[in-house]
């Protein structure tokens, strides 16, 4: 029994006493945010709204929040981001989970990792990805982020319809996404993005189109954590993903106020974000 504790226990301490470093020197940061409409990819995230005009016109408040917990130098980190959202049936917030690894490749910051978007009240939406980015940054241009994601889950976003049966995938739907951001004023940022979602076949045959969408605008920092953003998002393709947004009233003689819309109609978004 001596000899086995005196052969297992550097085998049980040693990679303790090496984490220890690390775990000294993690660092856990958070934000919370007030938006007047959460787009993910160019597209609304509450379109199921009743007898709701404003969901027509673009004013979808959601709030939002997450951590981020870096483990020291390594690269290594984890977190979760979380909104409400509205546009799954049963479901009101989407929780993000990801992990990765951040270093340096030349002139190059790179990261590495894997994200999986769940919606506790219907899990049919839930979709994973692997991603990785690189990015190039010039104190007289600004900076340039290239990143991919690649959908590994069977359904994305539940386009496909895979929990309910329809036998269809949205595996290998991919999305490339280049970024710009530059300081242009004391204390204001200029922010602008294009990206473009490559669906899988299973949903293009569904009549869903790959598409491209856009993000322009500017923050300003007020300083202690407090920043206020201004953009304008959206995307194109936008009757391949028409919504109906308010059902209207049925008085026996038709649809009455029925609003039909776009989830990828452009919309002027304000965010108000507080890093903890």
């Amino acid at each position: 029994m001596k000899h086995l504790l005196r052969t297992a226990l550097p085998v049980l301490v040693l990679p303790t006493l090496a984490a220890l470093p690390m775990l000294a020197n993690a660092q856990l940061t958070g934000n919370v945010a007030l938006t007047t409409d959460y787009k993910f990819r160019g597209q609304d995230q509450d379109m199921l709204g009743k007898n709701d005009y404003a969901k027509t016109r673009g004013f979808k408040p959601a709030i939002q929040g997450g951590f981020d917990y870096a483990f020291g130098e390594s690269g290594f980190y984890v977190g979760n981001w979380n909104s409400s959202v509205n546009w799954l049936k049963g479901n009101s917030l989407e929780s993000d989970i990801y992990g990765g690894y951040k270093f340096k490749a030349g002139p190059l910051d790179m990261d590495v990792g894997a994200l999986t978007y769940l919606y506790p009240g219907n899990s049919a939406g839930n979709t994973t990805e692997l991603y990785g980015s690189a990015c190039y940054t010039d104190e007289t241009i600004g900076s340039f982020t290239l990143k991919y994601s690649h959908t590994v889950s069977k359904d994305y976003f539940n386009l496909a319809g895979n929990k309910g049966g329809s036998g269809l995938k949205g595996t290998n739907t991919g999305y490339l996404n280049l970024a710009y951001s530059k300081e242009i004023f004391p204390k204001v940022m200029l922010k602008a993005a294009v990206g473009y979602t490559n669906m899988s076949s299973d949903i293009r045959r569904l009549g869903y189109k790959s598409y491209v969408d856009y993000n322009i605008g500017a923050s300003y920092d007020f300083g202690n954590g407090l920043s206020l953003a201004g953009s304008v998002q959206g995307a194109n393709k936008q009757n391949a993903y028409a919504a109906v947004s308010n059902p209207g009233y049925d008085l026996g003689f038709g649809t009455f106020g029925k609003q039909t819309y776009s989830p990828n109609k452009a919309r002027f978004i304000l965010t108000l974000t507080k890093a903890l």
